[in-house]
């Protein structure tokens, strides 16, 4: 452990002119009173570290000295390419990876370019859960990070409605959508398939690896994947009528493909300039919820139903409004 921390802490002065006691112990999480003995130490080791006393002062290393432990490890090599979503990287068990592949990589920069990574860090920052909800990390993600990682399969326990399943799994990469990690993985004699993470109970990996396919393309698979689940929960129908606000707005409020769909295959303008539209949606509740948004833009001719409750809905804001104003 203390062999690690002086290695780091020999990176970190390498890739900066100078740092304080407290930004070093920061840092290398430890005391200012460690920072100065391990500074000590690597002094008797005989690596040239300085120490500038004063309130300004800090520790540097002098006569140009580099070290030449910068070498990527190829966990560290990996990581480093997913350096720009820190979340993902500490939910998966890699932050620690990515750091140390960060700072190698910085140490080996020269002096002009060493703050290149703080740079880009403070323009661009991905956060990639919706708002409204706090993500929660699946307690098997790590495990199954490194399944990944290692090319190892895996037997696990998935839970489906209301009971579990077993499956043995060849897992090939995992994707991050919307605050949700999901697996895409082989199923031996069937092909392919997508699980949610947090719907897995219990995993064994196994100690050998398995024969990946080369040609596997994890984000076009997943984009095939998602297009067919889009399509899939779309099992209902309206038919509505829009006016040319509401044709504009339409694809912004309801699944893009299936406003579009509709849209190519609407007639011509009636003389108001309305069209109408089939529109396929993933049932009425979820229809409502979208093209309420539209107002006094759409008018649903059925189902029935669906009218009725917009005529419903209208009467209610005219009882709203409707009794006068200022």
């Amino acid at each position: 452990m203390r062999a690690a921390r002086l290695i780091k802490m020999v990176l970190l002065l390498q890739s900066r002119p100078s740092m304080t006691a407290a930004e070093l112990a920061r840092e290398l999480e430890v005391s200012e009173r460690t920072v100065t003995r391990d500074a000590q130490a690597l002094g008797e080791a005989g690596i040239p570290v300085y120490s500038d006393r004063g309130r300004l002062g800090g520790y540097r290393l002098i006569g140009g000295y580099r070290t030449r432990l910068t070498g990527l490890a190829r966990s560290e090599a990996e990581a480093l390419f997913l350096s720009g979503v820190p979340g993902a990287l500490r939910e998966m068990g890699l932050e620690d990876t990515a750091s140390a592949a960060r700072l190698k990589v910085s140490a080996a920069l020269l002096p002009s370019l060493r703050d290149a990574s703080q740079s880009a860090a403070q323009r661009f920052h991905l956060d990639a859960p919706g708002w409204y909800h706090e993500p929660q990390t699946p307690e098997l993600l790590p495990a199954i990070a490194d399944a990944v990682w290692d090319d190892r399969p895996l037997k696990a326990r998935y839970g489906r409605q209301d009971t579990e399943v077993e499956r043995e799994l060849e897992p090939y990469g995992l994707v991050l959508k919307a605050g949700v990690w999901y697996l895409c993985a082989r199923v031996p004699g069937s092909g392919h398939r997508v699980y949610r993470i947090d719907r897995f109970t219990q995993i064994c990996v196994a100690e050998e690896h398995f024969e990946r396919d080369e040609e596997f393309d994890l984000p076009g698979f997943w984009e095939e994947r998602a297009a067919q689940f889009a399509r899939s929960i779309l099992r209902a129908e309206v038919r509505l009528r829009l006016s040319e606000s509401g044709v504009r707005r339409l694809p912004h409020v309801t699944d893009k493909q299936a406003a579009a769909d509709a849209l190519e295959a609407a007639g011509e303008a009636d003389a108001e300039g309305w069209v109408t539209v089939t529109l396929a949606v993933e049932s009425a509740e979820v229809a409502y919820s979208q093209l309420v948004v539209l107002g006094p833009e759409a008018e649903v001719l059925a189902p029935a139903e669906l009218r009725e409750r917009f005529v419903e809905r209208a009467r209610a804001v005219v009882r709203l409004y409707g009794g006068g104003g200022a």
